[in-house]
């Protein structure tokens, strides 16, 4: 590894101004990605900026919806009970993330930042319609988490800028969600992962949410599925409808843990069971 500098701010504001000074500086967190990268040469920043002494990004407030820290660990979003209860589909999801030790020092907001398409924890925020605050020296603005992914490892994120917060709106009293993945043995990536966010009302669907990960270059609304479903009495055909669009509109690639047949698959497989598991 190449020789760097480390410094650990005790304000975000003293953060900022750390990476706004140090040209090509990183922030880190719980660093199980970032040191990875810069082990493997894939990442060779001058300095690391840590982000850990800074308490207000790692507290979780309940106030009708949810204010998340960045620096949560996915841990602590496991362990969070009235959060679990609002929304056990992000406690799902946590539980499926790597090894107890990762998810011990694995923070949300790296997990988002990371930008990977396998991103476990993007998929339950994407259904749930989650919210991300940026923040800058000057000033701070929300966006759709949906909005925050350009690529794999590419987020919004200006050079300046650092994810302070996730946002859920209270949740919905009748809706139903789940969590699906598909990895190669515990612990793994996954191969293909898929959230359901179910609302019913008088037999026909209100609102459905739908987001892949593994199979596009980003983790992935499917809203088309979406469109399908919406509206609709939600029988056995439509249900294979729905299976079959989402097979049709991924866009995953072959690489040595799956094939994109293998991946598009799995994503149809998965929108048949979460819609019949929510449906009982």
């Amino acid at each position: 590894m190449r020789r760097f500098d480390y410094f650990r701010p005790k304000s975000l504001k003293e953060a900022l101004q750390q990476k706004k000074t140090i040209a090509g500086s990183k922030f880190i967190s719980g660093g199980t990605d970032i040191l990875v990268q810069i082990k493997n040469r894939e990442l060779q920043p001058p300095a690391l900026i840590s982000l850990r002494s800074i308490p207000e990004l790692a507290t979780i407030e309940i106030n009708g919806g949810a204010r998340i820290g960045a620096l949560a660990t996915i841990s602590d979003i496991i362990q969070h009970p009235e959060l679990g209860h609002n929304y056990p589909v992000l406690k799902e999801a946590g539980k499926r993330l790597g090894s107890v030790q990762i998810r011990n020092v694995a923070t949300i907001g790296g997990n988002l930042c990371n930008c990977s398409p396998s991103a476990d924890m993007a998929l339950p925020l994407l259904v749930l319609e989650a919210k991300v605050r940026l923040q800058s020296a000057k000033a701070s603005r929300e966006i759709l988490l949906e909005e925050f992914f350009k690529g794999p490892g590419e987020s919004c994120l200006f050079s300046d800028e650092v994810l302070t917060d996730i946002l859920l709106d209270p949740p919905r009293q009748k809706a139903k969600a789940i969590f699906l993945k598909k990895g190669r043995v515990k612990m793994d990536l996954a191969i293909a992962s898929l959230a359901v966010l179910l609302e019913m009302e008088g037999g026909k669907c209100r609102k459905v949410r739908i987001a892949a990960g593994s199979v596009a270059p980003i983790p992935l609304r499917l809203s088309k599925v979406e469109t399908l479903l919406e509206g609709a009495a939600i029988s056995k055909d439509l249900v294979s409808k729905a299976q079959q669009l989402a097979r049709e509109i991924v866009s995953p690639i072959t690489d040595v843990r799956a094939t994109e047949e293998y991946r598009r698959q799995i994503v149809g497989v998965y929108v048949k069971r979460g819609l019949e598991k929510i449906l009982g």
